[in-house]
């Protein structure tokens, strides 16, 4: 894959008070390249417990790259291709859950725990556009 045609890529877990903060932050890294700096944002959940969101931006192309091959090893690779219509929306954004626990095994699965957004591009911005670009990046995973 020479070019990326993803703006962005956003991963984001939440670390409840009944989770260790070290090891959700290692199931957000398992998608990330070494070093990769991620930010912490404390906030309270309904009931006033603690909850931490462990985020991360990757916007330069081969950092994105790393993201896009960790997402290569998906079983049902073929299925998130088959969903695009439904996980790519209006603003060209594509979505797709992954598995925490699984991330923390160092696997790659779908599953809840882990958001992966990215900004397809899409000229122009159309969500038919944005959906042939995201098909031709997950085809070539």
């Amino acid at each position: 894959m020479a070019s990326v045609p993803l703006h962005y890529v956003d991963l984001r877990a939440f670390c409840y008070a009944t989770e260790d903060e070290e090891r959700v932050e290692r199931a957000l890294r398992t998608y990330l390249p070494e070093d990769f700096e991620t930010e912490r944002a404390v906030s309270e959940g309904h009931h006033g417990d603690r909850i931490v969101v462990l985020s991360a931006r990757v916007e330069r192309a081969d950092e994105i790259r790393h993201v896009l091959d960790r997402l290569g090893e998906l079983d049902d690779l073929d299925a998130v291709v088959e969903e695009l219509d439904e996980r790519v929306d209006d603003n060209c954004a594509f979505y797709l859950t992954l598995d925490k626990q699984a991330a923390f095994s160092g696997a790659v699965r779908r599953g809840d725990g882990i958001t992966f957004r990215s900004k397809v591009e899409a000229y122009p911005a159309k969500k038919h556009k944005a959906v042939e670009n995201a098909r031709e990046v997950f085809e070539a995973l």
